[in-house]
Parts: structure tokens; sequence; C-alpha cells
């Protein structure tokens, strides 16, 4: 065997190797002691919208991985808590609690040391990472874990003739600016509004991304929910009424497309989730202490970022963070070159994204890096066949916008080239396409880097 073709080979074999061995840790290897008090081994305090279904099925698949019998999810005696139960080798009881009751509930939680991990449908704010400054650097990788994407969705009654709302539209409804469907094309019946409660990471999104965007704020004469489902299940009986929830909670309501500045309507399709394209996507995230972790805590997050973890991801009904290609439908908005690439192309369900007002990947991309090493080693196309497309916002001059949005793509190109990923070609398209709105928040999101396959 040649040195090329043996370079070649190893290329390909190795990340078959490491994923076998990552399924054989996650599958075969012991689980952390069982405390001999019989105290929670997990506990998971936080947002709703992880703590209903997705983190008390992680940790069951995590019991169930570590070959635990009898593993179960019970109510825990309040509303919106869960305990996961389970018995190890020696018939003793292993449990964990998921606490459920909004994000900042989470952090209260690590600062208290009730805790081990926060959910959260929203980053960290300021003020929290300070007030747990005492931990260590709550926004590091060690501490910061994307677990899953969601998309926000604004739902109506099933029978509404409304397809599809402008940002701007939204944030007037839910001010109480709008009251009538019959002003946006809509029969004349008066809009009920619904909405998540002040505790909760789906509320502080979408106050950010859609009232604060808009300089508006949500009406008073709003119903308040602690939960998603249950404010999907009203919405779903009253013809007027229009609220959000998270993607997994849409149930019989219709969710509407959603447009942002000068992008096209979209709805909240998988694929424009995964890449967090659509309008109101959102990370959701675990919190650690980034410095000290129990060993459960440390197999509870390692087994989440698994093939196995975002499997349940998925079928929690989230968008996991797995990369799988897309036909993009031409369209006469798109430039040449991208016209071209969207003709003999198919884009990847990733893009990288940076920490705010840096050069540097964000903790997301960090680890999408190796889900993309990986997927394009899996698939043979590690030489020559992926394209990267940067892209930028209209803040500065035109030129040197597409100078940012190229030197983006070559960002990502360094980091492929470590991992001995050859790029076909880089791109970059300045401000064109956006995907948002000029806002400060709408131009973190259109500083991006698509992936293409050839």
């Amino acid at each position: 065997m040649t040195p090329r073709v043996f370079g070649r080979f190893w290329n390909r074999a190795l990340p078959l190797l490491l994923v076998t061995l990552g399924s054989a840790s996650s599958e075969s290897f012991a689980a952390p002691p069982t405390p001999p008090d019989g105290s929670a081994v997990l506990r998971i305090h936080g947002s709703n919208t992880v703590g209903a279904k997705l983190a008390p099925m992680l940790v069951a698949g995590l019991f169930e991985a570590k070959s635990l019998q009898s593993v179960r999810i019970a109510p825990a005696g309040k509303e919106n808590e869960q305990r996961i139960t389970a018995l190890d080798e020696r018939g003793r009881t292993v449990q964990a609690l998921v606490a459920a009751h909004g994000t900042g509930t989470g952090f209260a939680g690590l600062k208290d040391g009730t805790a081990d991990l926060a959910a959260a449908s929203r980053s960290i704010k300021q003020s929290e990472a300070q007030s747990l400054s005492a931990l260590g650097d709550m926004r590091s990788a060690e501490s910061e874990q994307v677990i899953a994407i969601d998309g926000l969705a604004v739902i109506v009654h099933p029978d509404n003739p409304v397809q599809a709302l402008s940002v701007e539209q939204v944030a007037r409804l839910f001010a109480g600016k709008i009251t009538s469907w019959r002003e946006l094309g809509g029969a004349d019946v008066a809009v009920e509004l619904h909405a998540r409660d002040d505790q909760s990471g789906t509320y502080d999104t979408f106050k950010e991304l859609v009232l604060n965007s808009q300089g508006q704020a949500l009406a008073t004469s709003a119903v308040r929910y602690e939960s998603n489902d249950a404010l999907s299940q009203a919405v779903s009986r009253r013809s007027g009424a229009i609220g959000f929830v998270g993607l997994a909670s849409v149930g019989k309501s219709k969710a509407l497309a959603i447009t942002d500045g000068d992008s096209q309507p979209m709805p909240p399709s998988q694929a424009l989730v995964a890449t967090e394209d659509y309008p109101l996507s959102r990370r959701l995230f675990l919190y650690a202490d980034p410095q000290k972790q129990s060993a459960w805590t440390r197999e509870f997050l390692s087994f989440v970022h698994s093939p196995e973890g975002q499997a349940i991801v998925e079928k929690s009904g989230y968008v996991a963070q797995a990369i799988a290609p897309i036909r993009l439908p031409l369209q006469t908005t798109m430039p040449e070159a991208y016209q071209q690439l969207a003709k003999e192309a198919q884009r990847l369900t990733v893009n990288f994204r940076f920490a705010e007002g840096s050069a540097q990947l964000d903790n997301k991309a960090q680890r999408d890096v190796q889900r993309l090493i990986d997927y394009l080693n899996s698939h043979d196309k590690q030489m020559n066949a992926a394209v990267l497309v940067g892209f930028g916002d209209a803040r500065n001059d035109p030129a040197r916008t597409a100078l940012l949005s190229k030197l983006r793509a070559m960002a990502v190109r360094r980091e492929l080239a470590r991992g001995g990923i050859l790029v076909k070609e880089i791109n970059g398209l300045g401000d064109q396409l956006p995907v948002a709105s000029n806002s400060e928040a709408g131009r973190i999101k259109n500083r991006r880097v698509e992936v293409w396959v050839y």
C-alpha cells in the first residue's frame, strides 16, 4: 500500500473507529457510583421547554445506556417536576430530578447548589453570568452546552386563513396594536393573546426577538401560561387566538411562516430551524459549573452530544444537531454564483456562527466543526467536495462586508484543515441573502458560513 493510499484509507477509517469507540463508551462502560444515601445523581432545574419532555428522556436514555434496569419517568409530586428512577446491578435505586419552572430558576439553582445543571431556552444573561462568576466563566465551552435547536413557533387556530406574518406584525399583535384578524386579511374576529409567563425562557426569547426588536411591550390582556403544551391547547380551541410555543408543542394549532426584514417567509421547518435561518429559531442549552462537575454530570453531557443522545433530541420533537444534505429551490433573488451552487450542489444543515464581537467560532460552532469533519469523512467528501459560503451584515460598506464574509469562511476552512479536510472553494457574499433584519440580534444571525457539498 503506497503512502498516499494508506493516508486516504486512514482518513476514512479513523473517524469510523472513533465513532465506534464513542458508541462503546456510552453503552458499555459502567455507570458512576450510586450514592449510598439514595440522593439524586442528577438535578436539572430550569426551562420548561427543555425540562417538560427532553431532559427526562435524555436522563432515561443515559440510564439505559449504562445498563440500569427498570428505567421509569414519573411525576415528582409537584407540578412540572419529574423523577427518573432506575435500578443498578445491586438493586439499589438510582434517581434524577428534573424541575421545569423556567430558565431563570435553573441559574438560581446553580447558585444555591440545588441544581447540577441549568436548563435554558436562551443564552445566559450578563447579570446571571456575573451572579455565578464564583463558579467560573459561564460562557465557556466547559459550561455552556448547546444540546438542541428549537423553533419558536407562532401559532393560531387551525382554521385561521392567515399563513404568514412579519416579525413587526407579530410584535404589533402581541402589543395589542392589531385587535382584529381582518386587519391582516383574516376573518372579522377579535385577536386573543396567549403568552408564556415571565419565568419562561420561551418568553424571554420572544421578548428579545419580537417585542424588544420592534419597540413593543406585551399587552396586559395576554393570558399567561407556565406550560407550552397548555398554551397550545388553548390556542387550538379559540378561533381568534394567537400564541407562541417551542417547536415541539405546536400540537393541533397551526404554525405560521415568519419573515424578518428582507428575508423570505419561512415556516419553522426542520431544515430551516437546523441551520438557524428561521427568524425565530433558538438554541436550547444546558449550563454546568465550568470547574466542578460530578461524574454523573460529565457522563450525562457526553451522552447528550453523542449520536444516541441526539437521536433522543429528534424523537422528542426538537431539531438534532445532525448534519444532512438538502436541495434548495432556485430563486430569482439569489446571486448568480449562489444560483449555480444551488443547481449543482447540496446545502448541509449546519451553519457556523461566531462569538459576539469576535472572529472566534461560538461554542456550538466549535462542536459543529467535528460533526462536519465526521460527516464529510463518512461520505467520502473530505477532499475538494465542500464549499464554504460566508455572509455578513449591512452595517459596514459593501466592500468591507464582502471581505469580512470571506474571512469568516476562511476561519472555518482553517478549522476543517486541522481535521484533514481540504475544502474545494470559499466564497464571500457580503450582506446578500439576509436571514434576519439589521438589528443587533439580526446582524449576529446574518454573520454566518454555510456549507455546501458536491
